[in-house]
Formats: C-alpha cells, sequence, structure tokens
C-alpha cells in the first residue's frame, strides 16, 4: 500500500489499516469507554494511558518500528512532572514515526506550565511543527502538493500552541491563585495588626482606669497615715503609720511604673521602664521589715553579684507574693525565707552543692547557673486574728507562669507540720 502524503493523509491510512486488521480479526477497535474511565484516574496515569491510546487507535496492535516509538513516548509521561523538557524531547520521535498527538503535546502543555521560557517555548513548537509537517520517511515528502502541505502546516501550528496556550493560562491562574492567598494573608496580618492595636488602645485605657481609682485610694491612705504620724504620741502607733505611709509611696511609685508599661507603645516602652527603680534582692531586707511577719531571712547571694536583674526581680516577686499569702492565711506563723545560688547539678548524685560560697568544698564545686528561692512557714497561730483581705486566687498561679517564662520551676505545697512552702528555682541564663 502506498503511503499518503501530508499529516492527514498518513493518519487516514493508519487507522484504515488499524480498522482492517480489527475486522480481520474480529475484533472492533472501540476505546471510547475505557478513554471515559481513564479520566477519573490521578493525574500522572492519565495521561500516560490516553498517551498508550492514542499510539493503539493509529498503529493498531501488531508490534513494530512506529508501534515502539509510540509506546515509549507514552511511557515517558510518567516523568512529565520531574523532566517536562526532557520528556518532551522523547515524545517527538512517536509524533513523527508513530503520527501519534496526544503524548507530544502533553509534554509540551506540561513544559508550558513548568518552565514557561519563551526561547524554549519557541524551540519546542519549532520541534513539534517540523515532527508533525514532514512525513516518515522524509523520502514521502512532496513540496509541489501545496495545498495538503498548507493544510497539514496548519494542523501542526494549531497543534503546538493549543497545548502551549492552555499551559500558559493554567500557570497564569496558579499565580493568580498563589497571589490571592498571599493577599489573603496579607489582610489577615492587617487583621492582626489592627486587633493589636485596639488591644493597645485598650490597655491605655485601663491605665487610665487605675491610675485614677487605685491611685486615689492609696493617696488618701497615704494622706491618713502622715495625719496619724503627726497626731499620734504613742511611738509603736507613729511607726506603724509610717511604715504604711512608706508602703503607700511604693506602691504609687509601682502603680505608676505599671501604668507607663500599659500605655508606652513601640519605642516609648524603654522610656516607661525608667519611670521607676524595679526591685531586686536588695530590696528584700526592706520588704521583710516591713512585712510585720516573724520572718528568718538567710541570704546567700549578693545582689548583681552573678545573676541578672530579670531573674532577681522575679525573685523578690515571688518572696512579696508569698509573704502577701502567709499574712492572709497563716497569720501568726513563723517564717523562714532562703535565697541561695543553685549549682550545676551532678549526674552521679542528683543533687547540686549548694549554698554559693557556704562551705569549705567551695573551691570544689561547679559555678553557679541559677537562683532558688524557698518561702516556708510554719501552722498558724491559733489566738491570731485573720485580716479580712480579699484575694483573685491567681497568685501562684501567677508566680508559676513567670517561673515557667524564664525557664525555671516554681513549687508550692503543704508541709507535714500544716504549714507551707513555695520554692522557685530561676536560671541566669533568663532575661
Amino acid at each position: 500500500m502506498v503511503r499518503a502524503r501530508g499529516g492527514r493523509g498518513r493518519l487516514r491510512a493508519r487507522a484504515g489499516r488499524a480498522v482492517a486488521r480489527g475486522e480481520a480479526k474480529g475484533r472492533a477497535p472501540g476505546h471510547g469507554a475505557p478513554v471515559r474511565r481513564l479520566r477519573a484516574l490521578a493525574p500522572v496515569v492519565v495521561p500516560v494511558l490516553l498517551a498508550i491510546a492514542d499510539a493503539m487507535l493509529v498503529n493498531g496492535l501488531e508490534l513494530d518500528l512506529e508501534v515502539g516509538v509510540s509506546m515509549l513516548a507514552a511511557a515517558a509521561l510518567v516523568l512529565r512532572r520531574r523532566f517536562p523538557l526532557l520528556v518532551f524531547l522523547f515524545t517527538l520521535p512517536g509524533l513523527y514515526i508513530g503520527y501519534i498527538w496526544f503524548a507530544p503535546m502533553i509534554g509540551l502543555y506540561t513544559l508550558a506550565v513548568r518552565r514557561p521560557g519563551r526561547a524554549r517555548l519557541g524551540i519546542c513548537a519549532v520541534l513539534l511543527i517540523a515532527a508533525h509537517f514532514f512525513p516518515y520517511p522524509i523520502t514521502d515528502f512532496e513540496l509541489t502538493v501545496y495545498r495538503e502541505n498548507t493544510l497539514v502546516l496548519i494542523d501542526a501550528c494549531v497543534t503546538s500552541a493549543a497545548p502551549i496556550a492552555l499551559g500558559l493560562l493554567v500557570r497564569t491562574r496558579q499565580e493568580l491563585a498563589s497571589r490571592v492567598e498571599d493577599l489573603t494573608r496579607s489582610l489577615r496580618r492587617e487583621d492582626r495588626l489592627l486587633a493589636d492595636r485596639v488591644k493597645t488602645t485598650e490597655r491605655a485605657r485601663l491605665a487610665r482606669e487605675m491610675h485614677d481609682v487605685v491611685a486615689h485610694q492609696v493617696s488618701l491612705i497615704s494622706l491618713q497615715a502622715g495625719a496619724v504620724q503627726v497626731s499620734t504620741e504613742d511611738p509603736a502607733a507613729r511607726a506603724g503609720a509610717r511604715t504604711i505611709r512608706e508602703l503607700s509611696v511604693r506602691t504609687l511609685e509601682e502603680l505608676r511604673h505599671m501604668v507607663g508599661v500599659l500605655r508606652a507603645d513601640g519605642g516609648e516602652a524603654a522610656e516607661a521602664h525608667r519611670l521607676a527603680p524595679q526591685p531586686d534582692l536588695t530590696e528584700l531586707p526592706r520588704l521583710i521589715e516591713m512585712s510585720a511577719l516573724d520572718v528568718t531571712y538567710e541570704g546567700g547571694v549578693a545582689a548583681g553579684a552573678s545573676g541578672t536583674k530579670t531573674v532577681e526581680r522575679a525573685a523578690f516577686r515571688t518572696v512579696q507574693e508569698a509573704l502577701t499569702n502567709i499574712r492572709k492565711h497563716a497569720p501568726g506563723a513563723r517564717v523562714r525565707v532562703r535565697v541561695d545560688a543553685v549549682d550545676a547539678v551532678d549526674p552521679v548524685r542528683g543533687e547540686g552543692s549548694g549554698r554559693a560560697g557556704g562551705s569549705g568544698r567551695a573551691e570544689e564545686s561547679r559555678a553557679a547557673h541559677g537562683l532558688r528561692v524557698e518561702i516556708r512557714n510554719g501552722p498558724p497561730d491559733a489566738t491570731a486574728t485573720v485580716p479580712a483581705l480579699p484575694g483573685g486566687g491567681h497568685g501562684l498561679v501567677g508566680l508559676r507562669e513567670r517561673a515557667q517564662s524564664l525557664g525555671g520551676t516554681l513549687e508550692a505545697r503543704h508541709t507535714s507540720d500544716g504549714g507551707f512552702v513555695v520554692r522557685a528555682e530561676f536560671p541566669y541564663g533568663a532575661g
């Protein structure tokens, strides 16, 4: 049988021979139903099956050169997403020799989606047009058949332009979807910034409310204490009034500091931290003296010797809150406050060496790496009057959160003698 010239003529000839072979064997080459079922398969498998179906429709089932190169081109589509350019080039022999269309078109579409370079797509489009336009073997090409050659050239141009256009359209859609996702994230970020701004405004309002309410009441307490201190002749009452006035002044200073922190925004935060001096270990003896409790203080660490201000402030707040709880729940109890350094834990003995500089083995111990604070009180005095002080139940929770934020731990529990112990450890590397 003489090979027809031109793309459409070649396709008609191959299809006619395939139908003839199918009729001779008593089989019909119907592939419509399998193709429809293949559309539901995964994107990696469906193109391969479509290319195989194309090769079978065009070249039949007899194993020859055309079927071989067509099947190889179809199988190469498995790697089209990883190596789009190489897979497309591998499918061109299937188009040139085996007259298949799906494999090279799918390869060119994948190339347009994943590697959309203009020069690369232009060269690949020319290669596809050439493989489609020129017949196999090349000796069958007749230049003088102008009408058929023109139709085949138009088909070749459409065959190369369609997958490129579709691939670029899909890539543009993906880029738009990615841009929309970026815009959505930006909007969410703006919403969070707006929420933070609202929180800042609310904090400033709360700061004003705190200053107006609390500062006014504390100022009245300070004024009343000052009046009692001046008018009374009892030395004990005068000392108590002086203590109340000093506590009121300190409370106002710390309140002013906290109000400044709440109202600070951005660069003003650093200035807000300088509104009032922050307490550290040097303030502990004064705090204990003003607590009006029977306290034994054991301080084994000099303030600022080896730690940080953040850790020392956390230790001070822990002692302050513990003494407040003792006044509320265990009036008249004996209290012991101990502050010492925590040495590196010995993995063999499972314990530290204790207080820094407290024994003759100090030269053998390793450098302290943290601070331990322990407040222990005995059972309350049954004859003491329980003060009616309000409590929110959040003191120990706040201390535990402060310790955890610094990388430390806090333990609070009852003792066997009816007392209570609060023990906190803070690493010096925090803050």
